[in-house]
């Protein structure tokens, strides 16, 4: 059972990344899929959350109207589309499923490692 998460990069600002979180060992579309971001020493930020069943999603202000998640069941896959992407996006970005399938998030059933993310001119 394990979550893998993959896309992260060097990019310069304004530029774009796609982060993917697949699913092994159980069936994401029960789960609600949650994308943090949290570098070492610091405290853990939710950057956007997916429901399952009607997908509702929730964004940090943050990253409002720059990021997209969505998800597709059928590849036990969820995604973390980042646009316009800044310097203060730089950090590690990990997903998490929880069962209760609501968002926000109050528990990691599954958690992925972290995939680098570095905004950089």
């Amino acid at each position: 059972v394990q979550l893998q998460a993959s896309g992260g990069g060097s990019v310069q600002p304004g530029g774009s990344l796609r982060l993917s979180c697949v699913a092994s060992g159980f069936t994401l579309k029960w789960y609600s899929v949650g994308w943090f971001r949290q570098a070492p020493g610091k405290e853990r930020e939710t950057v956007s959350c997916i429901s399952k069943d009607n997908g509702s999603t929730e964004y940090a202000d943050s990253v409002k109207g720059r990021f997209t998640i969505s998800r597709d069941d059928a590849k036990n896959t969820a995604y973390l589309q980042m646009n316009n992407l800044k310097p203060e996006d730089t950090d590690f970005y990990f997903c998490a499923a929880d069962i209760l399938g609501v968002c926000p998030q109050s528990r990691f059933d599954c958690r992925g490692q972290g995939t680098l993310v570095t905004v950089s001119s």
